[in-house]
């Protein structure tokens, strides 16, 4: 595979990483959740990358695949009061990925960054590598190093998908 301007990016500033792609389902209902089961990783350590407006101010999260976020949490993460996602079209315009390829590396604009804070329970964490079934696996201390990420509790409280 080519690589993409995520991989780039990590490969430039010499963060470990390894690159893992499956077939992407367009139908399916939660993409992060599709991933995992197709890599055979448990949920809790993929991590979907989710784009946000806290108090009109663009921001990128990334939550595990298999919870829900919380918009009070997000807001206060950010040091704001109101927080509400942004729609799929901004998203894409704002990072310059598809919607289901977004990563957090390598957007387009420079966005304010937060990982939820259950990353840091897991060797290694997986996120979107910059293109549909793209995954790159890294420690979860690079990820936060390379996003230059905020750590902090995102996901609302005993929600689980899938």
């Amino acid at each position: 595979m080519k690589g993409t301007r995520a991989t780039t990016f990590l490969a430039a500033r010499r963060i470990a990483f390894t690159l893992h792609q499956h077939a992407y389902d367009p139908a399916a209902d939660h993409k992060g959740l599709q991933a995992a089961a197709a890599l055979g990783v448990d949920p809790d350590r993929v991590f979907k990358t989710l784009l946000a407006s806290v108090d009109g101010r663009p921001v990128c999260v990334a939550i595990p695949a298999n919870r829900e976020l919380s918009m009070k949490k997000v807001a206060a993460a950010f040091g704001g009061k109101t927080a509400e996602m942004m729609a799929p079209a901004d998203a894409e315009r704002m990072t310059g990925y598809v919607v289901g390829g977004i990563s957090p590396f390598a957007q387009k604009r420079s966005l304010p960054k937060a990982i939820d804070r259950s990353a840091l329970a897991h060797a290694t964490i997986y996120l979107n590598g910059g293109g549909r079934g793209v995954q790159i696996a890294l420690a979860p201390s690079d990820a936060v190093a390379g996003l230059d990420a905020v750590v902090a509790d995102l996901i609302a409280e005993g929600r689980r998908l899938g």
